[in-house]
């Protein structure tokens, strides 16, 4: 019997021996999640000048010292500065320029006093107008100064760093089109067993649909890869060894599912052995202990177990850190936290064991409720529920109100909890 491996371990492999993908220009806006190869500068100042925060009055604050409620100043304005429009004309004493917000600075005004704080003692606020102002205020009241967010030359993303949505909007304005970052992965899927048909056909007698194609597929694409779900393969050695080698010739990655374990019909291991080296075979997880992982012609091969479950687990905690890995991402584990279980759990076996379960909030506190079916085979109870609570190695079950980890799958690595 092949040793079981501790996860840890596994996923270190996975990562020792995954290339990272090539780095291409993309457009900024396909760059949105990805992780960023070079260091990118920002071309010019950001802001590139001085502008008004809020729509208001601005003028030189020396000007509203003595501004009260009782006493309040009083300007005339003499201008209307509208965003994208300049205004170089003087600010006399006694005078201010009506300012939109994103307008430039006057060179001879120092701050920018809000509408609300201000009332009309004449006109409508337009040119001409006179504005009576009730307090003092500070030097770059309300005024974005130039260079405040980004000065020119400057690093604004480094190299690692995962681009956000709102890091796209910070990027363009640094002048940045395009982001250097890593391709996506071309990921070959190939589902194994001679009772398969395609997940839209009906299956006739002893057949059933490929539901793990599909599923992994959907997986790859949350991961960042491009699927492919390439044709059924029968459960002979031959045509998987000839489906692998195909593969490789064209995607970046292999995910197979079916034929991992030691039965008469599986022959990932067999086949991955004759073909290129294999790092390991067995995982102590359950479900799917039986976890290859193996380089063919340098290309990452995984073999997956047939069990729909144990086909998701697989991917979630060993194939998906591979494929960010191969993406520049540097964090690998999906966030967990601690909850109280609400229910027993007994335990048999001494593996490490994912149960299926429902983490929620009550009164300020995590509860997980494992799911009443943990059948291996079933893809619904995943559905159903939101985490993966962990059973740690060894014997020992748990107790209604005992803490549990749980793994939240949904949610980014990029996440702290």
């Amino acid at each position: 019997m092949a040793e079981l491996i501790p996860l840890e371990q596994a996923v270190q492999t996975v990562l020792d021996h995954v290339p990272c993908m090539p780095v291409r220009q993309v457009p900024l806006l396909d760059a949105a999640g990805r992780v960023a190869a070079a260091d990118l500068h920002a071309d010019a100042d950001v802001a590139p000048f001085d502008h008004a925060a809020m729509d208001g009055y601005c003028m030189k604050a020396a000007m509203l010292a003595c501004a009260s409620d009782d006493e309040p100043v009083r300007l005339e304005v003499v201008a209307h500065i509208g965003a994208g429009e300049v205004y170089d004309g003087p600010i006399g004493a006694g005078q201010c320029v009506r300012i939109m917000t994103g307008a430039p600075l006057p060179s001879d005004a120092d701050a920018v006093v809000k509408y609300e704080a201000t009332d009309l003692a004449s006109g409508d606020g337009s040119v001409g107008s006179t504005v009576l102002f009730y307090a003092p205020v500070k030097v770059g009241n309300n005024v974005r100064r130039a260079g405040e967010e980004a000065r020119a030359g400057a690093c604004v993303v480094q190299a690692g760093q995962v681009v956000k949505s709102a890091g796209v909007g910070f990027l363009a304005s640094c002048g940045v089109a395009e982001v250097p970052t890593y391709e996506h992965p071309r990921v070959a899927i190939i589902c194994t067993g001679s009772e398969l048909v395609p997940y839209d056909e009906v299956p006739g007698p002893g057949m059933i649909r490929n539901s793990n194609g599909v599923a992994l597929a959907a997986c790859v694409q949350e991961a960042g890869g491009i699927p492919s779900i390439l044709p059924i393969v029968p459960d002979t050695f031959e045509d998987l060894e000839q489906a692998i080698l195909d593969a490789i010739t064209e995607h970046d990655v292999v995910v197979t599912t079916g034929g991992a374990a030691d039965g008469d019909y599986d022959f990932i291991k067999p086949v991955a052995e004759k073909l290129g080296e294999v790092y390991q075979t067995t995982v102590n997880i359950r479900p799917g202990k039986a976890q290859t992982f193996a380089l063919v012609q340098d290309t990452p091969v995984f073999g997956l177990p047939g069990n729909p479950a144990a086909a998701y687990l697989g991917f979630q905690l060993l194939v998906r850190p591979g494929l960010r890995k191969m993406q520049g991402y540097t964090r690998f584990a999906h966030p967990s936290v601690t909850g109280i279980l609400t229910a027993d759990v007994k335990k048999r076996d001494p593996r490490r064991i994912y149960l299926r379960a429902v983490l929620e909030v009550r009164d300020g506190a995590y509860l997980i409720t494992p799911a009443d079916n943990q059948n291996s085979g079933l893809f619904g109870p995943i559905q159903r529920t939101n985490c993966l609570a962990i059973m740690p190695e060894g014997p020992e079950g748990k107790k209604q109100g005992d803490s549990i980890e749980c793994l939240l799958v949904d949610v980014s690595e990029e996440i702290d909890l």
